[in-house]
């Protein structure tokens, strides 16, 4: 299914360029302005999505109205219509050409109704709202973020939030925008960073009770680590807090600390906190400027909803020097019995390779999983750049388990990992801080110089793990040359849906990890599923967004977003 023939904001997204320079890339060909293009937008339904919608999104068939899917990130749809047994018959709906060819790893969301609307985002913040059920593009928006703005990697977007009558959208220069749903017209645009010190946004947003959550990236620039919340109707900032604490950190080593929060946080509606990933520290390689533990980063925090008040942290590498971020969100999952007690517990997995169970009250670490990937020459210091020596190290400073979002099956009781399995050379070196200039203080060669006899030739496990006991229930161990980068989604009748870096889109049976149904696309799929059932279809359709990301070989781009369907 094509684009419409006239479409001023594909075209503007398309002209943008993503050019690499010195340890990062910058965006040239930038309009002046956000261009808008309108189309048919009288067909979208105006039903305002209210907080009792979004707090009950992960048990409604109907939509998928967050990156997560629901609040706790279980990325889960309850539509049934797809099962182990009929899901042979799974059958493409249509293809849509996005038309930019860029970065594609977002999430859409997709709002219920006479037809439902949906919502997808890919770089460089390009959004199109599209009927969802004809796969028609109702309306399309392109923000013009700054020629300057600093990208370690690349130009994501993975999404919007919707709230109201508005969406929202992070931009690559460190701010959130909101937009009509209705149309597409810019209702505020605030900054929570600067961008020409290194600050940026790729994330998808989480909005709750008439705020939006956002994060920080930059960690490969020195920046300070922060969240933000905002008024969901004003923009107006509500409270803006450091994650790195100031009695944690020694001298000036906090100012270029990092601890960045770069993917969506999880809601604990009963708690009242959020919980959300904390990247590496700064410098990435060079712990000899930054002494102690450089508590919380590479780990877990929690922060109060309505102060920004941080309750605890829990770190799975201490003082790294491996660039070991805990990027992907936290999967919170309620009433699991844990040595004979009923609990509710946190679900981190970062780039060591590992899953960490923790109590959602205080942090305490219950299990440390089996090891999702290998672990070779894990925890060596890595050698200097004026020494010959280069040590492989698996995981390679990509994972482990990256951004990539993991998924949790309230039918198998088990939770599903992409984790990286490949060896790189790391090294470090003493470099001067800079704003707006890099601060690796050191850097990777990918591959490794020699590859290590220990490794199994598997790039990528997919791992499905036992979120009471830490056990690996099963492990499709993938071969490719390119990192599989994108994440899963469960549904109600125990399959999980996963796309590879081989271009293969795939159904899982839950319980056993057998590969039920493949599709087959020519590119790489970097994104993450989702999927609605639609009553006035009697259909169940599931969506994933299909193109490689640019960055540390994910493979050749793409601009489809592929829908699938079923009726029941």
């Amino acid at each position: 299914m094509a684009q419409p023939t006239s479409n001023r904001a594909i075209e503007a997204s398309r002209r943008m360029e993503l050019t690499e320079v010195e340890d990062g890339y910058r965006l040239t060909n930038v309009p002046d302005d956000p261009v808008l293009e309108q189309h048919d937008t009288d067909r979208i339904p105006e039903v305002d999505v209210d907080q009792e919608m979004l707090s009950e999104s992960g048990e409604d068939p109907e939509s998928w109205l967050m990156y997560g899917g629901g609040y706790e990130q279980h990325r889960h749809t309850t539509a049934d219509v797809i099962t182990p047994d009929n899901v042979d018959d799974l059958e493409l709906e249509y293809e849509l050409s996005v038309g930019t060819g860029s970065s594609m790893e977002g999430t859409p969301v997709v709002v219920p109704g006479d037809p439902p609307i949906m919502y997808q985002t890919n770089g460089p913040n390009h959004v199109n709202a599209i009927d969802a059920r004809e796969g028609e593009v109702l309306w399309s928006y392109a923000y013009a973020p700054p020629i300057d703005v600093l990208l370690c990697c690349d130009d994501n977007n993975r999404g919007v939030a919707v709230y109201g009558d508005k969406i929202y959208m992070t931009t690559l220069d460190s701010g959130v925008v909101a937009l009509d749903r209705y149309t597409g017209e810019e209702e505020w645009h605030t900054f929570t960073g600067d961008h020409e010190v290194g600050y940026s946004a790729t994330w998808a947003p989480v909005v709750y009770d008439g705020t939006v959550y956002t994060g920080s990236a930059g960690g490969e620039y020195g920046v300070l680590g922060f969240l933000a919340a905002l008024d969901a109707e004003s923009g107006d900032e509500v409270w803006h807090e450091d994650t790195l604490p100031e009695d944690e950190w020694i001298g000036a080593s906090r100012d270029s600390g990092c601890g960045t929060s770069w993917m969506t946080p999880t809601i604990d509606e009963e708690r009242g906190v959020l919980y959300t990933p904390i990247g590496n520290p700064g410098p990435d390689f060079d712990g000899t400027v930054r002494p102690g533990p450089n508590f919380p980063t590479c780990g877990t925090l929690t922060m109060d909803l309505e102060s920004g008040e941080i309750q605890w942290g829990f770190q799975e590498s201490p003082h790294d020097v491996w660039d070991y971020d805990s990027a992907a969100p936290r999967v919170l999952v309620r009433d699991v019995e844990i040595d004979g007690e009923e609990t509710d517990v946190v679900l981190g997995s970062g780039k060591t390779g590992w899953v960490y169970i923790l109590d959602a009250d205080d942090g305490r670490l219950y299990e440390r999983s089996e090891g999702c990937s290998q672990h070779i020459n894990m925890w060596r210091m890595i050698p200097h750049i004026s020494e010959e020596e280069r040590i492989p190290f698996v995981p390679g400073a990509p994972g482990g388990n990256d951004w990539q979002p993991p998924s949790y099956s309230p039918e198998t009781e088990l939770a599903y990992f992409v984790h990286q399995n490949f060896p790189q050379d790391l090294y470090w070196r003493f470099e001067e801080y800079e704003p707006g200039d890099p601060y690796w203080g050191g850097g990777l060669d990918d591959p490794a110089d020699e590859i290590p006899d220990e490794w199994n030739g598997y790039i990528t496990h997919f791992v499905a793990v036992d979120p009471t006991t830490g056990e690996i229930a099963w492990m499709d161990q993938i071969e490719s040359e390119h990192y599989m980068w994108g994440g899963s989604m469960t549904t109600a009748t125990g399959l999980v849906f996963n796309g590879d870096q081989n271009g293969n889109f795939v159904a899982y049976d839950g319980e056993t990890g057998d590969r039920l149904w493949e599709y087959e696309f020519d590119v790489p799929i970097s994104a993450s599923p989702m999927s609605w059932y639609d009553p006035d279809e009697e259909a169940q359709y599931v969506a994933v967004q299909v193109g490689g990301s640019g960055w540390l070989r994910q493979g050749p781009r793409g601009d489809t977003l592929a829908v699938f369907s079923m009726e029941g």
